[in-house]
């Protein structure tokens, strides 16, 4: 649903308010380097890393799953064999 707008109100900037934020911003850059050190952590979801491992998977090269699957990797692993059994039948 659309409503109009009946009532609007404009405000002009201040000059002051705008002076007076600079001027914080300057003494705010001392303090960002002490909090520069702070991190972030981001824990997904069970789904979203199996979302992220497959975009990987899918992107991988035959060169990487080989390597991966050498390596002991059971997903490369299947994905090789699955891709083996495939070819005689493509022939």
């Amino acid at each position: 649903m659309v409503s109009a707008v009946s009532h609007a109100t404009h405000t002009q900037p201040v000059a002051q308010a705008t002076a007076a934020s600079t001027h914080k911003t300057s003494q705010s850059k001392p303090q960002s380097a002490t909090t520069s050190t702070r991190t972030d952590t981001v824990q997904l979801s069970s789904a979203a890393q199996a979302a992220l491992a497959a975009a990987k998977e899918a992107t991988e090269t035959p060169a990487q799953t080989a390597k991966e699957a050498s390596g002991g990797d059971p997903q490369a692993q299947r994905l090789l064999a699955k891709e083996a059994a495939a070819k005689p039948a493509a022939k």
